[in-house]
């Protein structure tokens, strides 16, 4: 089952899950400007917003290929980005990690590697070589665990307009070492603060 909303502001009936994490792209990722590519696009409407039913690897591999495919064929002024929520399957960070690697192999086999990339979200996100609790790691660290599907040129041109894209991922981190784990909390009070858990010292891809 998917179930995409793909407008700025919630829809009636919405599924608490979408609505959760709506709430924490607004107030964390646009709030504290993580990402300054997503205040565009999530107030143009063109993020896809899909609620995925799937509870094991190889269902949720299945929707995401579907996924994949309908993002490429989509027209970017309807639908520049998708994000996929799927609480229950991959609820454990390492399982997760690992199933990045079938993702992108799934857009290799779509023939779709340098259309579309996969950025990672989970509730237990833990970059490599940092501590469970570091507050960093928060800039990744969605309600549910998630798969972000993006346009590789939609990546360029946003990267290209911003000054110092590369500079982004440190300005993170010293925003949310400012803001401390209790304000972070503060901040996402209503919705839950996409939770603790640690994460295999591999490294997620962001």
């Amino acid at each position: 089952m998917t179930t995409p909303a793909a407008a700025a502001r919630p829809a009636e009936g919405e599924p608490l899950e979408i609505t959760r994490t709506r709430a924490w792209l607004e107030r964390a990722v646009i709030g504290l400007n993580l990402c300054p590519f997503a205040k565009a696009v999530h107030a143009r409407g063109q993020i896809r917003w899909v609620l995925s039913d799937a509870c094991d690897a190889d269902a949720l591999l299945q929707q995401l290929a579907a996924e994949m495919q309908h993002l490429a064929d989509a027209d970017p002024v309807a639908v520049d980005t998708t994000l996929i929520v799927h609480p229950h399957v991959l609820q454990r960070f390492a399982d997760y990690n690992a199933f990045l690697d079938v993702a992108d192999a799934a857009l290799a086999h779509l023939g779709l590697v340098g259309v579309l990339q996969v950025a990672s979200f989970h509730p237990q996100y833990r970059f490599a070589g940092t501590r469970a609790d570091d507050i960093g790691n928060a800039t990744n660290r969605s309600p549910y665990p998630m798969l972000h599907l993006l346009r590789e040129a939609s990546v360029a041109r946003a990267v290209a307009a911003f000054p110092d894209a590369s500079a982004i991922v440190e300005r993170n981190v010293a925003t949310l070492r400012r803001l401390g784990r209790v304000g972070w909390q503060r901040l996402l009070d209503d919705e839950g603060d996409g939770g603790d858990g640690g994460r295999s010292a591999q490294g997620g891809k962001a």
